[in-house]
């Protein structure tokens, strides 16, 4: 689906969720999939954070030092304790244990936890 201008929603009326999808093991296609995951949430509406994309970027967090990756994790956790409407997890390639964790902290703050397929062939 395409973004046309009249689905263009204001900023106050967009739902703010956290997006789950798996980033370790096959991390190329786990991007990818990522990306279509937020294209997705963007499409219905939504003002996705997916700190496990931004986070891992080169010059930000190195994902393969540990004690980096647990700040990382961390630091997408904080999210779950702001201002939000739900958690989105997709869940097409499995869910991972960084993912689970996050689940876990989501489910104990109270926030509703919506789980989704992108429902392709090609995922």
């Amino acid at each position: 689906m395409t973004i046309e201008r009249h689905h263009t929603i204001a900023p106050v009326h967009m739902r703010r969720v956290i997006l789950e999808s798996p980033y370790a093991g096959d991390v190329d296609a786990n991007l990818a999939y990522a990306r279509a995951c937020i294209r997705d949430s963007l499409v219905r509406g939504e003002a996705p954070i997916a700190s496990h994309l931004l986070y891992t970027q080169a010059g930000i967090l190195n994902d393969d030092e540990p004690n980096e990756r647990a700040h990382g994790i961390n630091a997408g956790h904080a999210w779950i304790f702001g201002d939000l409407h739900a958690m989105v997890v997709y869940t097409d390639r499995g869910i991972s244990g960084g993912m689970q964790a996050g689940i876990n902290t989501a489910s104990l703050r109270g926030l509703t936890i919506e789980f989704r397929t992108l429902l392709r062939a090609a995922v």
